[in-house]
């Protein structure tokens, strides 16, 4: 569930809040022309994202990195021409709407729709790609992995219209223009490092050398190894000058300034800013959620998870021998053998709950490899993808479970063969 929560936010929370603050600035720039502009880009951007997952779901393809390039040069040119556009016919609010002001509705639109088309697929496509353990759609694994889907989605849903109200009741104008200016620069630059990014090794016609190094790609190899390794950064910057705007918000209606006849307006005046600090309370509070997922629910989904140490054992002759009492507390065991080519080989050992016989493997699967198994709230769970084992299973082929091991029971001895751990030494290679 959490993380599947915080990857719809990362992935779709620098397009909803440019796409918001597009939509509040085309808005206040020329009313409902703007918006309706705007609009119909937001649906052309939506329909084309929705037509694209559906393609690479029902052939199975991966979009190539030839593809991202044209998106990042598609966004950097759209970007640029809003900046220009936007200086030069964006000045007032609520100006005349002409062919300028057509243009620069035309060319945030078409940013935003883009943006959407950028980021809407992958976010998509993610219910189809949930590891249920082979229990199908109608499973708890299923459902907790979906449920941490939509709670991003719906979360993200209530910030941009929260935000939305925000920058459109702001003043004066200019501070949710420039937070849009801002915004947009940064984004350029990302576009500008990550657009180099997919041909970096194919880039002949820059007369660059296949390998990275300084000389070769001098001030734009460190702009995109920069904007490569924190990616983060831009949406934190997306973050701060949503927080800040919350903050303007919320300032600006702590006391009543507008003129007032008599109580009753008074009154009036008075719901009016406390609804506007709801709203600015509410911003600022969904981004702080969001920054602590990012971060501290982020770090805790995926911290590195450390496998017990492997326990004792015999050998006898070409036999291992286990005590049964050594594993009879239902928790789980691991053990490690050594082979002759200095490769370990591990397997895990644990009892089935209400049986006499016990769950034995490798310490790694056909879908994950040898990324292991550990034990969580009594639980066994792989480490790599986070899927809660059934223990009674365990011993069986298929899927993420552990690889089955072969063992026999004597005089209270569980015994397993060197020939059989010998055999498993190609998943840990």
């Amino acid at each position: 569930m959490l993380k599947y929560l915080w990857m719809v936010i990362q992935d779709l929370f620098l397009a909803v809040t440019y796409v918001t603050w597009m939509h509040a600035v085309l808005g206040r720039l020329f009313g409902r022309q703007g918006r309706r502009i705007h609009g119909i880009g937001l649906g052309v951007g939506t329909l084309a994202a929705i037509a694209l997952a559906v393609a690479k779901y029902t052939t199975n393809k991966i979009i190539s990195s030839h593809w991202n390039h044209y998106i990042y040069a598609v966004l950097l040119a759209l970007t640029l021409g809003f900046l220009a556009l936007q200086l030069i016919f964006g000045r007032r609010e609520r100006g005349r709407f002409h062919a300028g002001a057509a243009a620069l509705c035309a060319v945030g639109s078409a940013l935003s729709a883009t943006l959407i088309f950028y980021s809407l697929p992958s976010v998509l496509l993610y219910p189809f790609s949930f590891n249920t353990m082979g229990n199908g759609y109608f499973s708890t694994y299923y459902g907790v992995r979906l449920a941490g889907w939509l709670l991003g989605l719906v979360l993200l849903l209530i910030y941009a219209r929260r935000m939305a109200r925000c920058a459109l009741e702001i003043q004066p104008f200019k501070l949710v223009t420039l937070a849009l200016h801002a915004g947009t620069v940064s984004f350029g630059v990302y576009c500008f490092g990550r657009f180099f990014v997919p041909w970096i090794n194919r880039a002949k016609w820059l007369g660059w050398s296949v390998k990275y190094s300084d000389e070769a790609y001098g001030w734009i190899g460190d702009l995109m190894m920069f904007v490569s390794t924190y990616s983060m950064l831009f949406i934190w910057i997306a973050a701060a000058l949503a927080g800040i705007l919350a903050v303007i918000l919320f300032l600006q209606n702590t006391q009543v300034k507008d003129p007032y006849d008599n109580p009753a307006q008074l009154r009036k005046l008075r719901a009016r800013n406390r609804g506007r600090r709801r709203t600015a309370g509410m911003v600022f509070a969904l981004v702080a959620l969001f920054v602590a997922i990012l971060t501290f629910v982020k770090a805790y989904d995926t911290r590195v998870v450390e496998l017990s140490a492997p326990e004792t054992y015999t050998v006898e002759g070409d036999s291992i021998l286990i005590p049964m009492e050594a594993v009879n507390d239902g928790h789980l065991h691991r053990f490690e053998y050594r082979t002759e080519k200095n490769v370990d080989v591990r397997w895990i050992v644990v009892k089935k709950p209400g049986s006499a016989s016990y769950g034995v493997g490798l310490d790694a699967c056909e879908v994950c490899g040898n990324a292991g198994y550990f034990e969580r709230n009594g639980q066994v769970i792989c480490k790599r993808c986070d899927v809660v084992m059934n223990i009674n299973t365990i011993g069986f082929k298929g899927g993420c479970n552990p690889i089955p091991l072969a063992y026999e029971v004597k005089n209270g001895n569980l015994v397993f063969r060197l020939e059989d751990i010998q055999a498993g030494e190609k998943e840990f290679r």
